[in-house]
């Protein structure tokens, strides 16, 4: 089903396949190999998480996580997770693990000891939104640019989580092109990436973005798919501005239909290696999170224009291996 063209897609769906139900209900999210139809995406998937199907069931709890297409319900993410994980799903199993606040428990589930039929219940119900929501308080690291640091903003779990999930399956990093808009690679950036579009996200990950949104103080609504920064020893990201340049034509009609990036948030998701700082040149400050750690700052001056002192690199790692959460956000489009 997953390489199916389109009609052999709404055929399959037509009789009945919930896997058919899935693959479209996806596509059709994103338009991708069938037309943008976003809302019945939406129900295709949920038509497929009625029948029990463990992967649509993860990725209805995303829907409802972060209210796409139906309306936001942390109660109900969690409900579609725990019968996920009671029909199989190790994925689901091992979220609940990293969001409940039983650690016992969660131990107990992966134990030697077959765990009791009612665990994935136990679990579920030892997830603490609330507290997710509530982040850290954030540091004033400067005033101008505005950046802030907050420490422990992460448990390492779920840092070590969002590394296995995009290990194997990064690509040479991109910038966008002045001219046209399109990704490109460029020789100042040699650091690779992961976007975690909707298809790869899971509730882990749908937590930390509403966490780095309460930080922040700005709506999930306006994020971009956030990416998994990877550098090995030497490999580094030049000096660059976060902020779309205007004076781009290319980037000037993105920043009319998407918003400008008006914040970028960093989550440092190890510390086992050496060098590797974010550094701001203009403001002579160089930064390194331990893991689990937030840096994130204003690409926009008080204003509302582009804030040209975070001009900014990601030196290289001389020993080890970094990785890093990057998210964008953006501000109202037109």
């Amino acid at each position: 089903m997953k390489n199916a063209d389109y009609e052999t897609l709404v055929q399959a769906c037509r009789d009945g396949d919930t896997d058919a139900w899935r693959v479209l209900g996806l596509r059709l999210m994103k338009g991708d190999r069938a037309p943008l139809r976003p809302q019945d995406g939406a129900d295709l998937l949920a038509n497929a998480a009625e029948t029990g199907d463990p992967e649509a069931l993860r990725h209805v709890a995303v829907l409802s996580a972060k209210g796409l297409h139906r309306e936001q319900n942390w109660a109900l993410a969690l409900d579609c997770l725990q019968t996920a994980a009671e029909n199989g799903s190790a994925s689901a199993r091992r979220q609940l693990a990293l969001l409940t606040g039983e650690q016992k428990l969660a131990a107990q589930a992966f134990g030697t000891i077959p765990p009791t039929p009612d665990v994935w219940r136990r679990l579920r119900r030892a997830v603490d939104i609330e507290a997710w929501l509530n982040p850290p308080p954030k540091r004033i690291v400067l005033q101008s640019p505005r950046v802030r640091a907050v420490e422990g903003f992460l448990p390492r779990p779920l840092c070590d989580w969002i590394v296995a999930r995009a290990k194997g399956r990064l690509r040479p990093a991109r910038v966008y092109g002045r001219e046209d808009g399109a990704a490109m690679l460029e020789e100042g950036r040699t650091n690779s990436e992961f976007a975690f579009e909707l298809e790869d996200f899971d509730l882990v990950l749908a937590v930390a973005q509403a966490r780095i949104a309460a930080a922040m103080s700005l709506p999930v609504a306006q994020f971009e798919p956030p990416n998994a920064l990877h550098y090995k020893p030497g490999q580094a990201f030049s000096r660059h501005f976060d902020f779309l340049d205007p004076a781009a034509p290319a980037l000037a009609r993105d920043i009319a239909a998407n918003g400008q990036r008006i914040a970028t948030f960093l989550l440092y998701l190890n510390d086992d290696y050496e060098g590797g700082e974010t550094q701001f040149p203009m403001v002579d400050l160089r930064h390194r999170g331990a893991a689990g750690d937030a840096l994130y700052f204003a690409n926009i001056d008080a204003s509302g224009a582009p804030d040209r002192l975070t001009l900014h690199e990601g030196l290289p790692p001389t020993r080890g291996e970094k990785w890093l959460l990057s998210q964008f956000v953006r501000g109202p489009a037109g």
